[in-house]
């Protein structure tokens, strides 16, 4: 699928002319895709789910932005190198939102721990996505001496939970590399920032089997992430309180902060617990 919108003033508000997201069929992605098409940016929008990603797209293009959506899994980096070509053929892109990712219960760890192939798949995606997505339009943004990359990682990367270990690796890992590259290429022009959430209203969250305190409206996320984009800001890290926590957690040492995650889990099962005992889910011989 590659379809076109109605042409708008491309760039009309004076941010980015042309924008690419990843991970852009539902969730965070379509609503940065929204974002954007309200500035009347021209889109490139890159997700696996063809009927949702035209969903997303046939929404923009309603508001007045060009909107491409390219079918691709970021885990493919040839195809996905082939797609970033003709994004950048079609317009000179100036922001890329590597926003593809894998999480909720699909990566949730059992007591044993993941398996190698889950771990593989988590990375694969979490993380050697974010560099198939970056890697490609580097040069061109080197060329013209401009461009900037948003690197979505998230606050569980901070440090490591035991309810996703590979998770929260691979959500680090696209921290650490992304502060490498602002490093790298600011002296060339090119502006990075990472984006760090904590949780965020999306079907990905939903499916998590938890309390989600201080969960973030997708919409009120997106709008924080442009935000900081347009400022240029190195981290965009909301909401507040779980990046207090998250702060805190990683200054103290390492005894204290590893009672403080145990007990937080325990009363988390003693919650889950009793909310299974309410819906009639568990029995007792």
């Amino acid at each position: 699928m590659a379809k076109a919108g109605a042409h708008g003033q491309a760039g009309a508000s004076g941010g980015p002319a042309h924008v690419v997201i990843t991970g852009a069929s539902s969730g965070l992605g379509a609503a940065l895709a929204d974002c954007y098409a309200a500035r009347g940016a021209s889109l490139t929008l890159i997700g696996r789910d063809a009927i949702r990603l035209e969903v997303t797209r046939a929404a923009c293009a309603g508001r007045a932005a060009l909107a491409v959506g390219l079918v691709c899994d970021v885990t493919d980096a040839n195809a996905l190198r082939a797609a970033l070509a003709s994004a950048e053929a079609r317009q000179p892109v100036d922001l890329v939102i590597a926003n593809a990712g894998v999480g909720g219960a699909g990566v949730l760890a059992p007591r044993a721990g993941e398996s190698a192939a889950l771990a593989r798949d988590i990375m694969d995606v979490n993380f050697m996505g974010v560099v198939h997505t970056v890697t490609p339009l580097i040069a061109p943004f080197i060329a013209r001496g401009r461009g900037q990359i948003a690197i979505v990682s998230s606050l569980a990367g901070l440090d490591g939970l035991a309810d996703s270990p590979v998770y929260c690796a691979s959500k680090a890992a696209a921290r650490v590399y992304g502060h490498g590259l602002r490093r790298l290429l600011g002296p060339r022009g090119i502006r990075v920032s990472v984006v760090l959430p904590g949780f965020v209203a999306t079907p990905m969250s939903a499916s998590l089997p938890l309390r989600q305190p201080f969960t973030v409206e997708v919409g009120a996320a997106a709008r924080r992430i442009v935000e900081g984009l347009d400022r240029g800001r190195a981290e965009i890290a909301f909401p507040w309180q779980w990046r207090l926590v998250a702060h805190v957690l990683t200054q103290l040492p390492r005894g204290v902060s590893d009672r403080i995650l145990a007990a937080g889990r325990r009363r988390l099962e003693r919650h889950e617990q009793a909310a299974r005992r309410d819906a009639g889910l568990e029995t007792h011989d």
